[in-house]
């Protein structure tokens, strides 16, 4: 594995070792980017920037529907390459990790020939034209596919791009550099730099030559990042933290609730920044909806990634089992009741960063159960008396990203207009990649897919004529 400038492998001195968390084995060896490396992947941006942005937005996307065609063709390799860095089960990888990036491609590019490129407002002419060179900085938990969220809008507004992958999870990158190739995108107009986020990360974040930083991941981190960006005064997107709610009123399908509550807390292993980790649950339905959620929970098979049957892998690493574990320590000792699963190690499963899948009931609303990212497949269950008691209940969170709402339609929307949350779905509304999502909140700023996703990465002149 190298860093991939202008077109380019471009070695590095050092590695960090890359660690597949189902055996502790190492997998790869990620080069340790610098600051020099960032420049020059920055220059080669920077030079191959006049050219794409002349481009036609047909033209670029064009290249975008290549790239799309060009990543399903490496559909399986992408699945074993993301399983095996980060646990997730194999299945999930192909679906989602490896699944969900040309989707985003191919619908980016189907935004060009209806997106307002230039519009007339009274004798004005506004055009929506390049921001410039983007850093790109990306989580662990879905790495091709956040690369990809903002990679594909990038490209499609005439942007070029330097990107830096998490340490954790480098190893699909190559396989993307080969696509973005054999998509015929020039060289330059997509850089990877790997290394750490306190030296390329920041290196990126407070380069004089790059006009806007598009981050996911930590509040603490993007906070960081967002100091770092006021010194040039670039533009800053960020997606953060969650810790989303699914609102259960007491004329809901429970069955459907459940099962789709669960299904978004332990999805990836929990590992998931829209994860609905907190369960808001009419008090009167307590005991049944944890019976429901109890059998439910026997579907969700946890072992090796690499089974077809596994529906929950490890943790992405020791570290992440660890914080994990005092979180849930920390909550029963706080006073929660446990339901199902637990802190400890999994018995035949203690070789990896296997943790049970935990159902948490009784749980405080101040609590930190209710109130950090704990980013494990750990659902917390509230209980409310009234509907005003379960929206407070919904909103008394620093986060605001997504969350959910059971029951009769027309009272279901009513609630969901009253959260603080960027994306709220409806009984059994689904995931839309056009649809804007981001945050409230910490939680972020900025919107990502469809139209306002492209948005983000313009800059708007007024012409007077």
């Amino acid at each position: 594995m190298k860093h991939w400038i202008n077109g380019e492998d471009v070695p590095a001195e050092t590695t960090l070792d890359v660690v597949n968390p189902a055996n502790g084995t190492v997998v790869a060896h990620m080069p340790l980017g610098t600051p020099e490396d960032v420049d020059r992947a920055v220059a080669a941006a920077t030079k191959a920037l006049p050219a794409w942005a002349a481009t036609s937005p047909q033209e670029r996307a064009k290249r975008l529907k290549a790239l799309a065609h060009e990543l399903r063709e490496r559909n399986e390799e992408l699945a074993q390459a993301i399983s095996t860095e980060i646990g997730a089960p194999i299945s999930l990888a192909r679906a989602a990790q490896a699944g969900l990036p040309p989707l985003v491609a191919d619908s980016t590019a189907d935004l060009a020939a209806g997106f307002a490129w230039t519009e007339t407002v009274g004798t004005s002419l506004v055009v929506r034209e390049p921001v410039g060179v983007v850093g790109v900085i990306t989580p662990w938990n879905f790495p091709l596919q956040q690369i990809m969220t903002k990679l594909a809008p990038a490209l499609l507004a005439g942007n070029t791009v330097v990107a830096k992958p998490a340490e954790l999870a480098p190893t699909s990158m190559p396989i993307l550099a080969a696509a973005v190739k054999a998509a015929e995108i020039p060289d330059g107009v997509v850089n990877i730099v790997y290394g750490t986020g306190p030296v390329v990360g920041e290196a990126i974040a407070k380069h004089p030559g790059i006009d806007m930083v598009s981050f996911t991941g930590s509040t603490a981190v993007g906070k960081r990042i967002s100091v770092l960006a006021a010194e040039t005064v670039k533009r800053v997107a960020l997606e953060l933290g969650g810790k989303s709610a699914s609102v259960v009123l007491d004329d809901a399908d429970l069955q459907l609730a459940v099962e789709r509550t669960l299904t978004t807390a332990w999805t990836n292993s929990g590992q998931v920044c829209g994860a609905w980790s907190r369960m808001i649950v009419p008090a009167t339905r307590r005991d049944e909806i944890l019976d429901r959620l109890t059998k439910a929970a026997e579907d969700y098979r946890l072992g090796d990634p690499s089974e077809e049957t596994t529906r929950l892998g490890p943790l992405a690493s020791e570290t992440q089992w660890t914080r994990v574990d005092n979180h849930v320590e920390r909550g029963l000792e706080q006073g929660a009741t446990l339901v199902l699963g637990g802190p400890g190690r999994v018995p035949g499963l203690e070789h990896g960063a296997y943790f049970r899948p935990t159902i948490l009931a009784d749980v405080h609303p101040d609590s930190a159960l209710a109130q950090e990212e704990i980013f494990g497949p750990v659902l917390s269950v509230l209980t409310y008396t009234d509907e005003d008691e379960a929206i407070a209940i919904a909103n008394n969170s620093v986060y605001g990203l997504t969350g959910a709402v059971f029951g009769e339609p027309a009272r279901a929307l009513a609630i969901a207009r009253r959260l603080r949350t960027g994306q709220v779905d409806v009984n059994e509304g689904q995931f839309n990649v056009l649809a804007p999502f981001g945050g409230y909140k910490q939680s972020g700023n900025g919107r990502e897919f469809g139209y306002l996703g492209v948005e983000e990465f313009t800059e708007v002149k007024s012409i007077q004529r």
